[in-house]
Parts: structure tokens; C-alpha cells; sequence
């Protein structure tokens, strides 16, 4: 989902583009690694700078506009910091498509995609280049991981800046793997989990490593108070909610060529979402149930669960919910967090509804 805009992101472009520098270093570097081992591993490399490429930059620029309304002055270190979190996002996405089986990204083959096309086109059976795919996505994202944490390790700045840096970026890591495995769980589970069960995943899963942790690094950095880094975590702790409620209305109702995944992908998967928490207390659930969780599912069934969803309500509700979680956010900030900061953030918590009421 792309709502977040430069002309509010960052203060320049030249913030954004000492990031783009800093990651052009770190494949540069990784390549050249790689190309010493054996070209194929070069070529494991080259996917994933591709992958990379389409980022919208989201993390580091959250990160950068903390720090630079904040009043931190280090662009280097700020520009590094931000690379680490693009890296850390770049990571888990690889992950993500492996676990939801997802091949295209951004109307693309992703790194699992462009594995399992190349084993097909080498003869192997469509379980074979299957198991291609995700062996290379799964390589993919270790790699990248790893990559995240070296690039952080790097940032120059005081011991005590940089065990809270730590502590920030480990409880991201922690927390968002636990989140991912409740969604994975809840998926199977037989009984529809509760809205408060799916708001904690919405909760570790997305608000920690995509909100609250730039922002609190970035308040770190530049030497803000324990207070505002704080304020921010819960504006962030909210507004990540909001985005993953709108994310998984998107991904559902969305145009592929805006969200980058299939928009059958989550049903097929039977992901547990606010919406379908919603819909399992109506009649159409039963519809609906019959229909999801199921690999086989056709784009006629996925285009009539929809319209299920639709009818009972469901869509709006999460709408709705986004809505309420948004303005939540938003009433976190206090007096601490200068002016500019604010409006910014909530710019990007608008721009986020507007993605869904143009629905």
C-alpha cells in the first residue's frame, strides 16, 4: 500500500537519497561476496536487489522524519539506520511470500516467483520448482535478516543511544515473527478468533517493526526524550493497526496492480481478518467458510466470497474499524511532539483511509 508521500515524508529528498545510497553500497558489496562463492549465488543476489527495488521506502522514511523534526543532524547515521529497517521490511516480505505461497509481487515474479519459473523452465515438475521457489525464498530472507542486522550494527553513535537502538530493533524481530506465527495458527484453527486475538496480530505483526519502531529509533537517535519516543510507539501502536485493517481490506478488494498481490491470495489462505471476524457472526458465513482456506480456489469463488462480504456488512465494518483506530492514533500525540511531526503523521493516517473509501 503506498500512502505515504514525499512531499510530507521527509523533509528533502536528500535524506531519502543517502538511504538509496547506502542500499546501492550494501548489494554492491553483498555481489561482489557472492560472485567469489559461485554465480549462482550471485544470481540469488541479483533477485533480491530486485525485489528491493520497488520498495516505496516507507520505514526509513518514518524513521527519517522522527529524526529530522526531532532535530538530529547526523544524515549518515540517520540514512544508515533507515537502510537497516528498509532491509529489515525487504526481509520479512521474501518470508511472507513464502508463507502465503504468493510467486508475484508488484505485478512481478517475486524471489520464490523467478525460482520456481527458472526450475520449470529447466524441465522440473510444477512440485519440484514449487519446492525451488520457496527454498530460495526462505535463503532469500535469512540473507536479508542477516543484512539488516549488520547495516544497524554500523551506525556510529554512543553506547547508550546504541543499546536502546538494540532493544528497539530485537522487540521489532520478536515480536513480528510472533505475530506472523498467530496468523499462520489462527488461519487453521477451526474457530474464528476473536477481534481482540486479531488485533494483537495486527498489533506484533505489523505496528511494531513498520511503526512504532522507526519512529522510535529515529526519536532515539536524535536524542529525544524517553517521553517522546514513547508517544510515539503508541501513536504508532495504533496506526499500525489502522494500516494492517486497511491493508487486509485491500488485499481483498484492491486492484493487483496498486497492493502488488494477487487479491485472492489472503482468502485462499483462509487469513483471519477483522473483516472475516465480522462476517462469521452473519448468515453468509456459512457461504463463506465453504469457500475460503482452500488452495483451489477459483477466481469466481474468490469474486462471490466478496460480494458475501459486501452483503453482510463486513467491508465496512473493517472500514470503519481502520477509522476508529486511526483516530486513536491521533490521540496519542500530545504536546511534546512538535507541530510538523504531527501534521505529517496525520497526513499518513488520512492518506491511508482515502486508499479505502475509494473503494
Amino acid at each position: 500500500m503506498n500512502f505515504l508521500n514525499t512531499e510530507y515524508a521527509v523533509e528533502t529528498d536528500t535524506d531519502l537519497g543517502l538511504v538509496e545510497d547506502v542500499l546501492d553500497w550494501f548489494f554492491t558489496d553483498a555481489k561482489l561476496r557472492a560472485v567469489s562463492v559461485h554465480p549462482a549465488y550471485l544470481s540469488l543476489w541479483e533477485a533480491i536487489e530486485r525485489s528491493a527495488a520497488s520498495g516505496k521506502r516507507f520505514r526509513p522514511r518514518l524513521l527519517l522524519l522522527a529524526y529530522r523534526q526531532l532535530g538530529g543532524m547526523d544524515s549518515a547515521a540517520a540514512a544508515r539506520l533507515g537502510a537497516a529497517y528498509e532491509l529489515l521490511h525487504n526481509a520479512f516480505l521474501i518470508h511472507d511470500d513464502v508463507i502465503d505461497r504468493d510467486v508475484m509481487r508488484h505485478g512481478v515474479p517475486n524471489v520464490s516467483g523467478h525460482y520456481s519459473n527458472k526450475a520449470r523452465r529447466a524441465g522440473a515438475s510444477a512440485a519440484a520448482a514449487q519446492h525451488a521457489g520457496m527454498a530460495s525464498g526462505l535463503l532469500a530472507g535469512d540473507l536479508v535478516l542477516a543484512g539488516a542486522y549488520r547495516l544497524h550494527g554500523s551506525v556510529e553513535t554512543c553506547p547508550k543511544v546504541r543499546e536502546e537502538l538494540n532493544g528497539i530493533l530485537d522487540y521489532a524481530v520478536f515480536s513480528t515473527i510472533g505475530g506472523e506465527l498467530l496468523d499462520v495458527e489462527f488461519a487453521r484453527a477451526a474457530e474464528m478468533p476473536s477481534p481482540e486475538e486479531i488485533r494483537t496480530v495486527a498489533r506484533h505483526k505489523t505496528s511494531v517493526y513498520s511503526f512504532e519502531a522507526p519512529l522510535q529509533a529515529g526519536a532515539v537517535l536524535a536524542g529525544a526524550t524517553a517521553s517522546v519516543a514513547a508517544t510515539l510507539a503508541a501513536f504508532g501502536r495504533d496506526a499500525g493497526i489502522a494500516y494492517q485493517i486497511a491493508d487486509d481490506v485491500l488485499g481483498v478488494f484492491g486492484q493487483e496492480q496498486h497492493t502488488g498481490k494477487t487479491n485472492w491470495g489472503d482468502l485462499r489462505e483462509g487469513k483471519r481478518t477483522a473483516m472475516l471476524s465480522y462476517a462469521a457472526t452473519k448468515p453468509q458465513w456459512k457461504q463463506i467458510s465453504e469457500l475460503i482456506g482452500s488452495d483451489r480456489m477459483t477466481a469466481a469463488e474468490a469474486q462471490w466470497v466478496r460480494a458475501l462480504l459486501r452483503d453482510c456488512g463486513a467491508q465496512e465494518h473493517a472500514v470503519q474499524l481502520a477509522s476508529e483506530h486511526a483516530q486513536a492514533a491521533l490521540k496519542q500525540l500530545g504536546d511534546e511532539v512538535p507541530a510538523g511531526l504531527g501534521d505529517s503523521l496525520e497526513s499518513l493516517l488520512s492518506s491511508v483511509l482515502a486508499g479505502l473509501h475509494s473503494l
